[in-house]
């Protein structure tokens, strides 16, 4: 038989039982759409995380006190606690030619309140650099002044969603809020900028580093914001920023200083596990789809019995035989993987357009393993169907009828 006889004689073979050959093409289309929609949701969450933390810059360092490491010995008698990162701290990084913008930060909560409206709010104690290192943007008025960060002018920024709730339809800028203890004047809002890192930028009150440090009374900063003047820069800005704590700290070293790229290779890689064990898990049920081929087939050799003993009576052989039925598994898993193509990239699909800042998105690979797994698994569980169809004996098969 030529390879278009075989290709004619298996899909007649199909069609001749519709109902049969319309639950193992379900089978098998419901293991690749899981294969491509888990995937494209691990991959997905991968981009929209990966996205977050890019839009804060490309050359951002976080600076930390205190030092992550294992020591060894006994436990001091004393109990010792990192030295605090102070404001001139902050301001001693600068020496370094690396350094582009230093964004000191003291965070607290707070009450804050206009005219009968009160509510908390997160306050960040920063300076003007702040906006250029974490890529805000104002919707209304100007950014905390470019004075010397010690000073403590009674201003600030609030963000979109507090200025709503607080203001209403008045305008906001030049109006006095108390925060705390303390009178600040509006000078600005920011654009609606969601969450990042965490923190709800639309519910924050901004004023300069020294006067956070008077309301919430603490001389001690949060983390220290440092952007290099380039990327490839980074490597050298963190050494310096090392280098110039510790001169400041009596030669210990008693900061931690995380990069971005840090932040998101460790990201990247649970992400990318998450991805794979969801996709292993989905993988499963391309495996139960190949078993219920063997076990549909299996009793298609059984009701096909005189088919399969006229065939050879006409001489055909056992290969020929074997091939026949290798290619009916061929042809379903091969269909059944296409529409199951088409429903998962359908679903992603309508993913993205129901949550466009999500991006879901199956990646190749991931559509290359869910086809290849599907065509092996349905060939390799039809083999002992199609061995058993090549072995039987014509006149047997013949006399059975």
């Amino acid at each position: 038989m030529s390879f278009r006889d075989v290709l004619w004689f298996a899909a007649a073979a199909l069609r001749g039982h519709r109902l049969r050959t319309g639950l193992m093409l379900l089978a098998m289309a419901i293991g690749v759409a899981s294969v491509v929609v888990l995937t494209a949701l691990g991959e997905g969450a991968r981009n929209y995380v990966e996205g977050r933390f890019t839009s804060l810059g490309t050359h951002l360092l976080i600076v930390l006190p205190g030092r992550s490491e294992t020591k060894g010995g006994p436990p001091p008698l004393l109990g010792e606690t990192p030295r605090d990162l102070t404001l001139d701290d902050a301001l001693a990084l600068h020496r370094s030619p690396a350094v582009d913008k230093v964004a000191p930060l003291v965070l607290g909560n707070a009450p804050v309140a206009w005219k009968q409206r009160d509510r908390d709010a997160l306050v960040l104690g920063s300076t003007a650099d702040l906006l250029p290192v974490r890529h805000l943007t104002l919707a209304q008025g100007q950014f905390l002044p470019e004075t010397d960060p010690r000073r403590s002018p009674p201003v600030c920024v609030l963000g979109a969603k507090l200025r709503h709730e607080l203001f209403g339809p008045s305008p906001a800028l030049g109006e006095w809020v108390r925060l705390s203890e303390y009178r600040f004047r509006v000078i600005g809002v920011l654009a609606e900028q969601g969450r990042s890192i965490g923190v709800d930028l639309d519910e924050v009150v901004i004023i300069p580093v020294a006067s956070a440090q008077r309301v919430f009374d603490a001389p001690s900063l949060f983390r220290i914001l440092v952007s290099a003047s380039s990327r490839e820069m980074l490597a050298r800005t963190k050494q310096d920023i090392l280098d110039i704590i510790r001169s400041r700290h009596e030669g210990e070293d008693d900061i931690t200083v995380i990069t971005q790229d840090a932040v998101l290779a460790t990201f990247d890689r649970i992400l990318q596990a998450l991805t794979l064990v969801v996709a292993g898990i989905a993988a499963i049920s391309l495996i139960v789809a190949g078993i219920l081929i063997m076990n549909v087939m299996l009793v298609a050799v059984t009701q096909r019995t005189t088919e399969i003993g006229l065939l050879k009576a006409l001489g055909a052989s056992s290969h020929t035989v074997l091939t026949l039925f290798l290619t009916e598994a061929g042809l379903l898993s091969l269909f059944g993987a296409c529409l199951g193509l088409a429903v998962g990239q359908g679903t992603s699909w309508l993913f993205r357009q129901l949550v466009p800042e999500f991006p879901v998105q199956a990646p190749l690979w991931a559509i290359a393993s869910a086809l290849g797994i599907a065509l092996v698994t349905s060939i390799l569980f039809a083999l002992l169907p199609a061995r058993r169809a090549a072995q039987l004996d014509p006149v047997q098969a013949l006399s059975q009828h």
